[in-house]
């Protein structure tokens, strides 16, 4: 279908033809033109043509006795230059040329100064999603025909967003006036990233409007409820919605709307009025499914039975059942949960969603092999990887590790586009668990296959870090940096590497010092700097270092650098503090309880008590 007949419009050559006039020459070239165009358009072919003769000369006949020739058409003078560009345009559309037709016609609507032109250039820049262009055109379709709707809907639609929100409401009035539906909320497009002064001044002008002629217009007082609710104005919010409930008592935003303010300000009974509109028309399901989300953050059973009710309208609506597996899980009835799942499985739809909340209610109670089953049936999708960690923890806690390597080589198989992150994934299983050794023998198997994946190479220097190979680790890192000198992460790395575990603290320092360039504020930066300095014997901004980075992050390594380098400085009540609270968080951390055994303090006893 050419791309015309999408928008419902004769071509622009015909659209000269209606109009040209007296000058018998444009005439003649627009006829031409005409003719051109429905030759190229023609698609019977001659056979069918020479079929129909007959039928089309007695339709012909019939048509010249019965039908009365069609009105005269008002004239207008084409100029030669267009008629040209016209069809360059028209036969650009018939090769898909758009840029040459787009750009072909927003040239002759400002040559032309005609509003089908320009409204023509206006479609096909929206069709084409050509903003820029679509505004240009139809800012000048308004200006040459100011009481088309389409028009000054369209031009509102744009100016919103480009956030000028205020220009854009009266073009929506002039439709709201012609009593067609205006497209009020898009003046909430971009609303709260305009200046206060702006928002207010939107809303005056609003108000303004209401004041004037537009007062039963309940798209407008509506919007102008939500500017009040997008500034934090609950009162206005209020205020605002009074007109809103005494034309339309049950409009469906506005209820919602005042039943989260109800909400958030504790209000007794804060969906009553959602009760009553219920009540009188039980048959809204749009309106019933908002009830029953309001009510899911305050009364769990009253959620279950309004989803029941929406679930028996639409049985076959597997959110609804997703939704009434989640609550029921929610209030501990599992056997329900599973029923409503299994519904969702039978639809053939969101079968990855319910096969992995299925593994993990199999999981929670103790129904391993069941579990892993489940998890299995998951298919490619953002559930995978979840799916796979789940298996893979279960066999591991098993002690069935060959288990879950046959499994993950069989998913690389299948998933050839995955396989990197598989590699990726039983890796970081391996380190979890302190299985170096085997992480490192897969490691090496993973990197033969993608040499120039920096997350396996870091991976593997983890691992080397982690079994002491220091030098094996530097030689990884130093390929990461190498391809990316600017990777922070791995400046730091090795930073932190040869701070911890050699001498070489000008080197570490170096590298620490150009990933801090790179990412000034990263917690896990400051805390090598930190330790860096501390460990040349710069105390006091070693601490400043550590203070920053734990202030950002408490993690128990970051706390274990902290306490000791206050205990260095002699600040250890200090020390002890930041210590107790690591504990607290992480009883049996590495690094925590390796600092405190050197450095011969047992906190252990006060953690646990």
């Amino acid at each position: 279908m050419p791309l015309y007949d999408l928008f419902s419009l004769v071509p622009a050559a015909c659209l000269a033809l209606q109009r040209c006039g007296p000058c018998g020459c444009a005439k003649n070239r627009l006829i031409a033109l005409v003719l051109a165009l429905a030759v190229l358009g023609g698609c019977a072919s001659s056979s069918q043509v020479a079929e129909n003769t007959d039928d089309a000369e007695v339709d012909a006949t019939t048509a010249a006795v019965d039908e009365p020739p069609p009105p005269p058409v008002p004239e207008r003078p084409i100029p030669d230059a267009s008629v040209y560009p016209l069809l360059l345009a028209e036969f650009a559309l018939r090769r898909s040329d758009f840029d040459t037709a787009l750009n072909t016609y927003l040239e002759q609507a400002d040559v032309l100064r005609d509003p089908a032109v320009s409204a023509h250039a206006t479609h096909l820049a929206q069709y084409l999603q050509r903003e820029r262009e679509a505004f240009r055109a139809v800012r000048l379709w308004v200006e040459l025909e100011p009481d088309n709707l389409e028009a000054n809907g369209t031009l509102a639609t744009l100016l919103a967003r480009q956030g000028r929100n205020r220009e854009a409401l009266p073009y929506l009035a002039v439709v709201a006036r012609a009593g067609e539906p205006a497209k009020f909320p898009v003046l909430l497009n971009r609303f709260k990233a305009l200046r206060p002064a702006d928002q207010l001044g939107l809303e005056g002008d609003a108000q303004a409007l209401i004041d004037d002629d537009l007062g039963d217009n309940v798209s407008l007082l509506l919007t102008h409820a939500l500017m009040a609710e997008e500034r934090g104005d609950a009162a206005a919010v209020k205020a605002r919605l009074v007109p809103v409930f005494a034309l339309e008592p049950y409009q469906q935003q506005a209820l919602v709307l005042e039943a989260k303010l109800n909400l958030s300000a504790g209000t007794d009974e804060p969906l009553a009025r959602i009760e009553e509109a219920l009540t009188k028309d039980p048959a809204r399901p749009e309106l019933r499914l908002q009830y029953a989300r309001l009510l899911a953050s305050q009364d769990m059973p009253a959620a279950r039975k309004q989803f029941e009710i929406l679930s028996s309208e639409a049985p076959h609506n597997s959110d609804l059942l997703f939704s009434l597996a989640l609550i029921n899980h929610e209030l501990e009835d599992n056997a329900a949960a599973t029923a409503y799942l299994n519904q969702v499985v039978a639809l053939g739809k969101r079968n990855d969603e319910a096969h992995m909340f299925l593994g993990q209610i199999a999981r929670n109670e103790g129904e391993l092999d069941n579990a892993i089953q489940l998890f299995q049936q998951v298919g490619d999708g953002t559930q995978l990887m979840k799916a796979t960690i789940s298996i893979a923890q279960i066999q591991v806690s098993e002690g069935r590790e060959q288990d879950m390597a046959d499994y993950l080589n069989r998913l690389r198989e299948s998933y050839p586009h995955r396989k990197e992150q598989l590699f990726a994934l039983e890796a970081n299983i391996y380190s979890e668990t302190d299985r170096d050794a085997r992480g490192l023998e897969l490691l090496d198997r993973a990197i033969a296959d993608f040499p120039e994946s920096d997350n396996l190479r870091y991976s593997r220097s983890v691992a080397h870090e982690r079994a002491g190979n220091i030098t094996e680790a530097e030689i990884d890192l130093r390929a990461i940096i190498e391809r990316d000198p600017e990777n922070s992460t791995a400046l730091n790395a090795l930073g932190y590497t040869l701070a911890n575990r050699t001498e070489r603290y000008d080197e570490a320092q170096a590298l620490i010092e150009k990933a801090l360039t790179l990412s000034p504020n990263e917690p896990a930066i400051l805390d090598s700097m930190g330790w860096v300095l501390y460990r040349q014997g710069d105390l006091e901004n070693a601490k400043q270092f550590l203070s920053r980075a734990y202030a950002s992050f408490p993690d128990p390594e970051v706390a274990a650098h902290l306490g000791e380098v206050l205990w260095a400085i002699g600040n250890t009540a200090a020390a002890m503090t930041v210590w107790r609270g690591a504990l607290q968080e992480d009883p049996q951390h590495v690094v925590l309880n390796e600092t405190l055994t050197r450095l011969g303090i047992s906190l252990q006893a006060d953690a646990e008590s």
